[in-house]
């Protein structure tokens, strides 16, 4: 197996590393513009981002953090993104090069003052699980399985001037701009920060697990706070199935509606009761155990969500209310999706289109009961992104729109929506009792 024995730290280092991918991604350009000439154009740009996202992700899996942090959310905008892009950077969910035995066992040395092995009875110190800011270890204490994480060395320092290289980037393809734009930076710099203290995450972890251990067929690990440090974590062992590969293998439709129930109520608890949710859905954070339980792993990254956020766009996922012209304008204002300073034709266009996009993206919330498995809904919702993309109202009009909060909230639903979709989950109740009566 691939190990990396060490990790560019420094910003001239990681600069370094993202340049040289970015002249490998114009090379690629080039011969897609020299490839059109004599393939079709659909093949053409099929094997463009096949060699971009080849050389996107090998140029990222080394560095490691935040730079390969981007990588996996982009995974999860399979309605979004080219197949070839979500299919090479979901890797970056569970499957990188780890660090080598030597480079863990000095991470180990520089924060217990010993090795891995004075510490545990049994210590595994090639990884089993390596993703984006950290790796797993199986190791044994006192007759327990534990599961040891650490994180990559220089991850938590260089978050900020990671996000330096990537803005340049980010303003250009998403037409961001005005003065306001630094906040949606700085909400998923402050977000990152937050998932590289380990010892916030522990307490989260602890507090989740215990306001959520009432919903059915959930599991969480416990977490044991004398073996863990602000870059180490350990917890107990859990045996399961990644979600993915439990989806794949599983040919019983009332158990993926019983792990899909489970889903949809742990973070609809999580949103309507605690008003904080776990806001990186992706496949390497569930696990299906042979009990037929969902486990729930890794809250390092965890969404506040306040009332001036909740309550406006809660109260739009409601149809009535989206119908409802003058209270529709009225919550797009408070969202921060219209402005002030917007002129009747931006006020027309943001309307409609946010209608169109509300209308179909909250339709799970207008029925009793929802079948995440329809191909029907996820393909209009596909359609809707690419074509809300290709407006060319959007290269006019300033795309910094919306509340900071819409980034990790939005995230978490396309997220949430998309595992549910690959359980196959058919009838999945909307409003759970389980959650409704904590909230009454």
């Amino acid at each position: 197996m691939e190990t990396i024995d060490q990790i560019p730290i420094t910003k001239i280092q990681r600069a370094t590393k993202i340049v040289k991918t970015g002249a490998k991604v114009g090379v690629n350009y080039i011969k897609y513009y020299g490839n059109r000439l004599t393939q079709e154009q659909e093949q053409a740009k099929k094997t463009l981002n096949n060699a971009n996202a080849n050389d996107i992700y090998d140029g990222l899996k080394n560095l490691k953090g935040s730079a390969l942090k981007v990588a996996q959310m982009l995974s999860m905008e399979k309605s979004i993104m080219p197949a070839a892009y979500v299919e090479k950077f979901s890797l970056s969910q569970f499957s990188v090069p780890p660090l080598s035995p030597a480079l863990v066992n000095k991470t180990f040395r520089k924060y217990f003052g010993k090795s891995a092995h004075e510490i545990f009875d049994k210590f595994d110190t090639t990884s089993v699980n390596a993703a984006s800011i950290g790796q797993v270890h199986q190791a044994e204490k006192d007759g327990k399985k534990i599961a040891v994480k650490i994180q990559y060395p220089g991850v938590a320092g260089s978050i900020s001037s990671d996000l330096s290289l990537i803005k340049p980037i980010a303003i250009r393809m998403f037409n961001i701009k005005g003065k306001d734009s630094d906040k949606y930076f700085k909400e998923v710099e402050e977000k990152l920060i937050d998932e590289t203290n380990y010892i916030l995450e522990v307490d989260q972890s602890i507090e989740i697990a215990k306001a959520c251990k009432h919903i059915p067929n959930m599991k969480f690990p416990e977490y044991y706070k004398e073996y863990s440090t602000d870059r180490i974590i350990s917890m107990e062992w859990m045996n399961g199935l990644h979600l993915t590969e439990f989806a794949s293998q599983n040919n019983d439709p009332v158990l993926a509606n019983k792990i899909g129930q489970a889903l949809w109520d742990f973070y609809m608890y999580q949103i309507h009761v605690l008003r904080k949710m776990h806001a990186d859905p992706h496949p390497g954070n569930f696990l299906v155990s042979k009990e037929q339980e969902l486990i729930a792993l890794d809250f390092g990254c965890m969404k506040s969500l306040p009332d001036e956020f909740y309550y406006p766009y809660f109260t739009l996922s409601e149809k009535e209310n989206i119908n409802n012209r003058s209270l529709f304008e009225k919550k797009l204002y408070e969202l921060e999706i219209l402005r002030s300073d917007d002129s009747k034709k931006e006020l027309d266009f943001f309307k409609e289109v946010f209608h169109d996009l509300l209308s179909l993206f909250t339709q799970p919330f207008h029925t009793d009961y929802f079948d995440f498995s329809d191909k029907i809904f996820f393909d209009a919702l596909s359609n809707m992104a690419q074509e809300f993309a290709q407006k060319t109202e959007l290269r006019k009009y300033n795309g910094n729109r919306g509340s900071k909060h819409f980034i990790y909230v939005n995230r978490t639903f396309f997220g949430l929506y998309n595992l549910m979709h690959t359980l196959k989950a058919t009838h999945i109740e909307i409003k759970s009792p389980s959650v409704l009566k904590k909230i009454a």
